[in-house]
């Protein structure tokens, strides 16, 4: 194969990883796309590192492009700078699979089968999971959240989290990319093997790990559509308090949530009585509410994201703890700080709430509420998620526009909810407000980019599933004994 085809089958297979994820949740072609680099890179003279890389590299830019609109539209960012950085995630992300199809065929010594169905899928899973908690870690992406909702695979979710759907897409990959070099025989073991995984997989799916719990809330999540744009203007800040006061006036519910910093003050700033209006209006309606806003450390320090019940006159709350790099804190501040200069990033030095605060008592519920893309690390949620009856997610990602972003994101908390076995509220800005059933099931959604109270039924749940049990340590030795395995059969001859 000529150098120039090669190229462009690898570029081109990993920039097409977008249509597997929502929005466009064709799940099927993620094997197909995965095991392209992996079939590629076994060629004589071939370069796994620099394949993986690519392949990398095409499909993260691909996925992830809308970050160049919060840089560049939303913050101000000038667009060769704003370009250049929105390179920056997919080209550190991209290390990731080039290592594990590297290491793939260093390890294997020229065995197919050892590579494709040992050791690729053990250092692919492998390699997600370290890029899900390195430098605080960015779980988006995974091959896994491909499958969910819609493939048979998402049953294993709720037994070993994510990565173990990672294991059987790539496990999945690694068939294919072996098929051409077997004979009928093994193309019929492997065939059978690939059938049982994903029919495992759904029988999986119909397995209830958790129970009801409870009789049914009733729960509005507000989406105020209010543009980023606009969100921290000072003359627009009466704007935003009566928006989401006439949704409070309005509402017909038992919890109701509004999204992360809906209201665009410190919770100590907010003009007097207001805090006295919205308690009236809740006590009047025997209505919980719960608030996205910025609140002051207790020492006063620092200032935190935070989700505060107003219902309650003790104003308790959750503050976010696992804070995104360079939006909510700033890494290394004396080296790359002067870049905020020429952006608008209002509360970019966030504080972290802490890895152990308990769920909010909410009308009859326990709501373990996370803010943003703390619902992309599945292991951090199982603490509170023992404790808790339901899920609760606020975000604003009016940051990215009308993009793929908020499909994405969706797609990472129905991960959550098979994984937990919790319904998962989720109340946005501007995209996707939904009730996630504990199955996964996208049960009731609001337009994006409307301005609108979704109203939804839900029962909370209880018990424990295998994962919230386990967590990742079951499949994260699974790859590492196959790794050893696969390593010592490669060396004997």
């Amino acid at each position: 194969m000529r150098a120039p085809l090669y190229w462009t089958l690898v570029v081109a297979s990993g920039a097409a990883v977008l249509f597997a994820f929502a929005p466009y949740r064709l799940f099927w072609l993620m094997p197909l796309l995965l095991a392209v680099p992996l079939a590629l890179s076994a060629r004589a003279g071939a370069r796994p590192f620099l394949t993986g890389y690519l392949w990398g590299l095409a499909a993260y830019t691909a996925c992830f492009n809308w970050i160049y609109h919060s840089l560049h539209t939303v913050a101000g960012l000038p667009s060769l700078p704003a370009a250049a950085a929105t390179l920056l995630l997919p080209a550190y992300l991209a290390l990731f699979p080039a290592a594990a199809l590297a290491l793939t065929h260093r390890l294997a010594r020229g065995r197919a089968l050892l590579a494709h169905l040992v050791l690729f899928p053990a250092l692919w899973t492998l390699a997600e999971w370290l890029r899900s908690w390195l430098l605080t870690g960015f779980p988006w992406g995974a091959v896994g959240y491909s499958q969910i909702n819609e493939s048979p695979l998402a049953g294993y979710a709720a037994v070993g989290g994510i990565h173990a759907v990672t294991f059987l897409v790539a496990l999945t990959a690694g068939v294919l990319a072996q098929l051409p070099l077997s004979n009928t025989r093994a193309r019929l073991a492997m065939a059978a093997l690939v059938a049982a995984a994903w029919g495992g997989g759904a029988a999986l799916s119909g397995i209830s790990w958790t129970q009801p719990v409870g009789t049914p809330t009733r729960v509005a999540l507000a989406q105020g559509n209010i543009p980023q744009s606009l969100k921290w203007n000072p003359d627009l800040q009466q704007l935003t308090l009566e928006r989401y006061f006439r949704m409070i006036a309005t509402a017909r519910a038992d919890l109701l949530i509004l999204p992360e910093t809906a209201i665009p003050l410190f919770l100590d700033d907010l003009p007097s009585g207001v805090i006295t209006m919205i308690q009236r209006e809740a006590h009047a309606k025997k209505m919980a509410v719960a608030v996205g806003i910025p609140r002051r450390t207790d020492d006063g320090q620092g200032y935190l994201n935070a989700v505060v019940a107003f219902s309650d006159e003790r104003l308790p709350y959750y503050a976010k703890d696992h804070l995104v790099p360079f939006g909510e804190f700033i890494p290394l501040p004396s080296l790359i700080g002067w870049i905020y200069r020429y952006m608008d990033m209002p509360l970019s030095g966030f504080s972290r709430g802490g890895s152990a605060q308990a769920p909010l008592a909410l009308a009859g519920q326990q709501v373990a509420f996370n803010v943003c893309y703390e619902d992309s690390f599945g292991e951090e949620l199982i603490g509170p998620a023992r404790d808790a009856t339901l899920l609760a997610n606020v975000s604003n990602l009016a940051w990215f526009g009308d993009s793929v972003a908020m499909d994405q994101h969706l797609q990472l908390s129905q991960a959550r909810s098979l994984e937990t076995g919790r319904p998962m509220l989720r109340s946005t800005n501007t995209g996707m407000t939904a009730l996630i059933e504990a199955d996964g099931t996208v049960k009731a959604l609001a337009a994006p980019n409307t301005t609108q109270v979704l109203n939804v039924e839900v029962t909370g749940r209880s018990g424990l599933t295998p994962y919230m049990r386990t967590g990742n340590l079951p499949m994260l030795l699974l790859c590492v004994l196959l790794l050893v395995a696969g390593s010592l059969l490669a060396r004997r001859r």
